[in-house]
């Protein structure tokens, strides 16, 4: 079983939001997710809330192997980005 960190779309067609969720790789766009870990909202004003990850489940799907698409790979980076901003301040 092969998982990975991919996009999930949810919202309307104008609105769109985004679910960062671990899923198995064979599975398609609308398939169940193994566990949510966390959002991307792109329409966001602010950058803080544009990407919400819960650290604790993402450390805990990369240790096990799941492999994060590179669009949920730089959305980590930006989110961590933001963290140590904030923690700076």
């Amino acid at each position: 079983m092969a998982v990975v960190l991919r996009l999930q779309r949810i919202g309307k067609r104008t609105q769109p939001h985004y679910r960062i969720v671990a899923i198995e790789k064979s599975s398609g766009p609308h398939g169940e997710p193994l566990e949510i870990i966390g959002h991307y909202n792109p329409k966001a004003a602010k950058d803080k809330e544009k990407v919400t990850i819960k650290s604790d489940k993402l450390d805990r799907w990369v240790k096990n192997g799941a492999k994060p698409s590179e669009t949920v790979g730089s959305l980590i980076a930006k989110a961590r980005k933001v963290e140590k901003a904030a923690e700076q301040k």
